[in-house]
């Protein structure tokens, strides 16, 4: 008996998918509920699960091809696992022939050029794809032995009008989703941002009198993030109008606190949500942000822990940045930044010391947000880590 496998329903305002990667081949064995292939939609990437135990008999869409939902993608032969195993078992050679083949020399099979876009697992099924279809071909081993003399006839890429290499390769959807909203919010906001500096010195005494304690025992280590989320908590509190938002002609004062944590990954950035922060403990912060890093380099996160929120938090520094300007993430009204935590001389009570500085950056939608707000919910948020006392205190 055969089973069809169709694309299951997908998110609501996701209207297709893209098949990004087949985890098996026509022919091999499957097992129910293995994930037999990845889809990828603009927002997340979804797994599509083996209904049964079986063979898979038929691959009907092939990575790179656009599908909708309930849409067939593959059938597996049912009960045929068991079968085809008992025949390779029964097909396998004795050990006597298999040593006595040993020493008769063999033709060497014929191998599949590793050159080929179809091995390069940082580019995307549609871009391998098309990639193929023109012919461009690069070489993705790396080789300790030297080349050899016709190597570079094997490799053909695109030639530019002086005789240069480059390549052309269609965007992911996630990576052209990406582009498009920020593109949005360049063009239909009027966003500015407004700068400050933290004296981080306190805080990190902190951390690091308590990290060791706080890890056994809550099985997290203790970062910088949960600090910040606590402290941009406090400051939405005291500045409403940084935690609302604009439908329309409306302007949307939110009466919880959804904030968004940005994560990079190789498909691009993604931003899931904490939600109720007012609500969280330091290491409840710290083991979401943990679980959902996970979850985001894995392609496991849904597109319910990336909806909504109110307000978001970047961290460029941990890139090494230590300054740039957040874009905001729509239809939010602010995002801070988070930068590079570096030793520079200050003046405290008249003296120059050294002390762990970072630089922070408000980023804010100013048809709805005042300079004097904004720039006084960051000096807040400086205020707040400063002296993290403030933090337990809620003063």
């Amino acid at each position: 008996m055969t089973i069809e496998v169709k694309v299951p329903m997908l998110p609501e305002s996701v209207s297709d998918a893209t098949i990004a990667t087949w985890h098996k081949k026509v022919g091999e064995a499957v097992s129910r509920d293995e994930n037999l292939v990845d889809l990828e939609t603009d927002k997340v990437m979804l797994e599509v699960p083996s209904p049964i135990d079986g063979i898979l008999k038929d691959i009907i869409k092939k990575e790179g091809d656009i599908v909708q939902a309930n849409e067939l993608i593959a059938v597996i032969e049912s009960g045929a696992a068991a079968k085809k195993a008992d025949q390779q078992k029964t097909a396998a050679p004795k050990a006597s022939e298999q040593t006595a083949n040993l020493s008769q020399p063999a033709a060497t099979p014929p191998q599949k050029s590793e050159s080929t876009y179809e091995s390069r697992p940082d580019l995307s099924p549609s871009a391998r794809r098309a990639a193929m279809e023109q012919g461009v071909q690069k070489s993705v081993a790396k080789e300790t032995a030297a080349p050899e003399p016709s190597a570079a006839s094997k490799t053909s890429f695109p030639m530019d009008t002086a005789g240069r290499v480059e390549k052309r390769v269609p965007m992911t959807r996630i990576r052209a989703r990406i582009a498009e909203r920020l593109l949005e919010v360049t063009q239909n906001t009027a966003m500015l941002t407004t700068f400050n500096e933290i004296n981080l010195q306190q805080v990190i005494e902190l951390r690091n009198k308590y990290k060791e304690k706080f890890e056994k025992s809550h099985q997290v280590r203790l970062g910088f993030m949960s600090f910040f989320v606590k402290a941009a908590t406090e400051a939405l509190k005291r500045f409403p109008a940084v935690n609302a938002s604009i439908d329309g002609n409306d302007i949307v004062y939110h009466g919880y606190f959804d904030i968004g944590v940005a994560v990079s990954t190789d498909r691009g950035l993604v931003v899931p949500v904490l939600r109720d922060t007012d609500k969280m403990s330091m290491a409840d912060i710290e083991l979401k942000i943990a679980e959902f890093a996970n979850k985001a380099r894995a392609g496991k996160l849904t597109l319910e822990e990336m909806q909504g929120g109110t307000f978001s938090i970047t961290n460029g520094g941990v890139f090494g940045s230590l300054l740039a300007t957040p874009i905001i993430n729509a239809p939010q009204s602010a995002i801070l930044g988070m930068h590079k935590i570096q030793e520079r001389p200050v003046v405290e009570n008249g003296q120059i010391v050294i002390r762990p500085m970072m630089y922070v950056a408000l980023s804010y939608d100013h048809r709805i947000i005042d300079g004097k707000e904004s720039v006084t919910f960051l000096v807040t948020i400086k205020e707040l880590l400063e002296d993290p006392a403030r933090l337990l205190l809620e003063i």
